[in-house]
């Protein structure tokens, strides 16, 4: 992958971004056909998405240029009809380029997942149940979806 800093992109026909960007992001010709909206949406399927549907709607698809995160380069794409925010996107991350681009982090992806204990009579009682049987509740979660816990996720902690 080449470096996403072009000088002078937007002076580029429509032709020579569309063939650049196939070739940074090593695009088959069907994505790039997608691209250039030879495959859009059909009236009937936008039925079947969403309710009411009277009509379609496109918008521009541009990239941003000049970003790397975590020292790597990346394009940004947005979808957008206002021209000066790619612009302004890609000036900003070309000062920060200088700087070294932009770290980005994540926490893990957990979820938290809920259980409800109905007509409980003593409530102490149906808390010291639920943790007594804290092994048997977290082991049957991860039966739920075993690739899950194959590929390290799975039922981690139980609150009560």
């Amino acid at each position: 992958m080449s470096s996403s800093r072009v000088s002078g992109f937007y002076n580029w026909t429509l032709e020579e971004r569309l063939a650049w960007v196939a070739r940074w992001a090593d695009l088959t010709e069907e994505e790039v056909a997608v691209l250039r909206g030879d495959q859009g949406l059909a009236l009937e399927q936008a039925e079947r998405m969403i309710e009411n549907v009277v009509g379609l709607h496109a918008l521009p698809l541009g990239v941003a240029l000049n970003f790397q995160v975590n020292g790597r380069d990346i394009l940004v794409p947005m979808v957008i009809e206002e021209p000066s925010v790619v612009a302004g996107a890609s000036f900003a991350a070309r000062l920060a380029r200088a700087g070294g681009g932009f770290r980005a982090e994540s926490t893990p992806p957990e979820m938290i997942g809920q259980l409800q204990v109905l007509d409980l009579p003593d409530l102490e009682e149906g808390r010291a149940a639920v943790l007594a049987a804290r092994k048997r509740i977290l082991s049957r979660a991860d039966e739920v979806d075993p690739v899950i816990r194959r590929l390290g996720g799975g039922a981690r902690d139980l609150e009560v």
